[in-house]
């Protein structure tokens, strides 16, 4: 993938160039100390097509920010930054990832990792199913991923919650995982999978979705936390 850098700062260039330089898929075209230079070779028609940016935000003349929205196209981007406090406007660009500085090489790493997924499915787009079928009786019901809300273990069962309805299934959790999306569905009990997209928010050692009837409460096992916290985007210092 070809990688721009645009930072004022000398020495986080220098520290991410040495990054990129011992990282076989990327291959840097260019540092930038002015994101107003980046600016007009990225948007130039002429210029050679670059697929990720090194991203600071606090910069003269132009901030990062101020930068994105300039650009005619966004390529995937990682920001890197001193402070904490732009990641929240910086994701509504859609930025593959928000680092702190000084930044690692294991942090950096698992940042790209982010980027060639993503730049994989965009190179090899598959047609992802949007619903499931299950057994109801002597029927078939289709329901959609987005009506589920979480499933439950029952003994030799396992109960499967929508906003308005509640299907029992004889089926294991396992079986039933294997079944479900990976990017919209998770584990995270012994006898809980939840549709990731429906959490509200993480409290304690809780989760919670929102139903048709208010919220509802889902336990974390001290087992699936670490996982769970290492899957969602989270943000620290």
């Amino acid at each position: 993938m070809n990688c721009i850098i645009v930072d004022d700062d000398k020495l986080s260039v220098k520290i991410i160039q040495e990054f990129v330089e011992r990282t076989e898929a990327l291959e840097l075209k260019g540092t930038f100390s002015s994101a107003v230079e980046a600016l007009s070779i990225l948007n130039s028609p002429l210029s050679q097509p670059v697929q990720l940016i090194f991203l600071d935000i606090e910069m003269p003349e132009m901030s990062g920010i101020e930068f994105l929205k300039a650009l005619n196209v966004i390529p995937q981007v990682i920001i890197y930054s001193s402070q904490e406090k732009y990641a929240l406007e910086s994701y509504e660009y859609d930025v593959t990832d928000y680092l702190l500085k000084p930044v690692h090489y294991g942090r950096f790493m698992k940042a790209i990792s982010r980027v060639r997924e993503r730049f994989e499915k965009k190179e090899n787009p598959v047609k992802q199913s949007t619903e499931i079928f299950i057994k109801n009786n002597s029927s078939l019901v289709r329901l959609k991923y987005d009506d589920i809300l979480w499933a439950e273990a029952m003994e030799n069962y396992v109960v499967l919650n929508t906003f308005k309805d509640k299907y029992t299934i004889h089926f294991t959790m396992k079986s039933l995982l294997e079944k479900l999306p990976s990017d919209r569905f998770m584990r995270v009990h012994r006898s809980f999978i939840v549709n990731f997209s429906r959490v509200k928010s993480i409290e304690d050692n809780c989760l919670i979705l929102v139903t048709e009837n208010g919220i509802k409460s889902i336990p974390v096992g001290k087992s699936f936390r670490e996982k769970l916290l290492n899957d969602i985007n989270l943000i620290t210092k």
